[in-house]
């Protein structure tokens, strides 16, 4: 495998890691945030948590990848975002069943949806922690 692929590879296994993140959040956000908040505000607290994990994640990513410049890690942020709203409309509509009113229904925002904030970290963020680590 080529250093590029590896990248690509590692920024796969990144991904699958921000899918557990979501898992745990989500799980914890329905035990531990509704009850106690009220749905709504599990929602955007919950969210808020996702974006803070997946940015720790994301960090520890570009460090360990070396990668730099805007270009290669927006292409990865990229690549994730794509991933993540294929997972999200694949998976909802073939295995939940859901319909595409309900899956497009997380990204109106004006709703009080705020899911739009995690592809916003997801794909700005490989830049963003870029320009942390070079400050």
């Amino acid at each position: 495998m080529t250093q590029g692929g590896l990248v690509w590879a590692l920024a796969f296994c990144a991904w699958i890691g921000f899918a557990g993140i979501a898992l745990l959040v989500g799980t914890l956000r329905v035990k531990l945030l509704e009850p106690n908040l009220g749905e709504r505000v599990a929602h955007v607290v919950g969210t808020i948590l996702v974006c803070a994990g997946i940015m720790a994640a994301i960090q520890l990513f570009v460090a360990a990848s070396g990668l730099s410049g805007t270009w290669p890690l927006m292409r990865i942020g990229a690549f994730w975002t794509v991933l993540t709203v294929a997972f999200e409309f694949v998976f909802g509509r073939l295995v939940l069943r859901k319909s595409w009113a309900a899956l497009f229904a997380d990204y109106n925002f004006f709703n009080g949806r705020v899911w739009l904030l995690v592809l916003l970290t997801t794909f700005y963020g490989p830049v963003v922690a870029g320009m942390l680590r070079a400050m």
